[in-house]
C-alpha cells in the first residue's frame, strides 16, 4: 500500500486540479469526466516531472504526502487539462 499511496495521491489531487481548471477556464471545459481523467493523468506526469527535477528521487516515493505529489500532481491535472481543450476545440475548428 506504501508504493500505491503516491499514485492514489498523484490521480486524486490530478482529478481535483483538472477540475478547477475546467472551471476557471469555461470556455475549455472538457465536462466533468474529461476535466477528471485528463487532470488525473496530468497529476501523475506533473507530480513525476517536478520529482525529478527536484530532485526528491526515491524520498517522494517513499512519502505520499509529499509536497511534490500535491503541488505537482494539481499544476499537471490543471496543464494537461487546458492542453487537451486547446487541442479538443483547434480539432473541432478544423472540421
Amino acid at each position: 500500500m506504501e508504493q500505491l499511496l503516491p499514485l492514489i495521491i498523484q490521480l486524486v489531487v490530478g482529478a481535483i486540479g483538472g477540475n478547477i481548471g475546467g472551471a476557471a477556464l469555461k470556455e475549455k471545459s472538457l465536462g466533468t469526466l474529461g476535466n477528471s481523467i485528463a487532470g488525473a493523468i496530468g497529476g501523475v506526469g506533473g507530480a513525476n516531472i517536478l520529482g525529478a527535477l527536484l530532485g526528491a528521487g526515491q524520498a517522494a516515493a517513499s512519502n505520499g504526502l509529499d509536497l511534490n505529489n500535491i503541488a505537482g500532481g494539481g499544476v499537471g491535472g490543471i496543464i494537461l487539462t487546458v492542453v487537451a481543450a486547446l487541442i479538443k476545440n483547434a480539432m473541432a475548428n478544423k472540421g
